[in-house]
């Protein structure tokens, strides 16, 4: 797929974007390099090949699933404005 020039001056009417006559036709030949490129990766035979999150096969370092911090809850609550049942009550902003 190509594009040519009305192509172009069409999606930039949609996008509501200006082009000038010189804008358009550098415009016109990165998307049809852009497309162009996607031919390419297109025409690659990927059968057989297992899709990957990652380009390199990493694994992330997990740390234990351990409480470190002691609860300090009720000593930040005491110095709160207001608090309800355990909860900071806040302004409310929406009506």
């Amino acid at each position: 797929m190509s594009l040519n020039s009305q192509d172009v001056s069409r999606i930039a009417r949609l996008a509501r974007v200006e082009l000038s006559a010189a804008e358009n036709a550098a415009t016109c030949d990165q998307l049809n390099a852009i497309l162009g490129f996607i031919a390419q990766l297109q025409a690659v035979d990927t059968d057989g090949i297992e899709p990957m999150a990652h380009a390199v096969d990493v694994v992330q370092r997990l740390r234990p699933d351990v409480v470190s911090e002691t609860d300090r809850r009720d000593a930040f609550q005491a110095v709160a404005p207001d608090v309800e049942a355990g909860l900071y009550l806040v302004p409310r902003v929406i009506e």
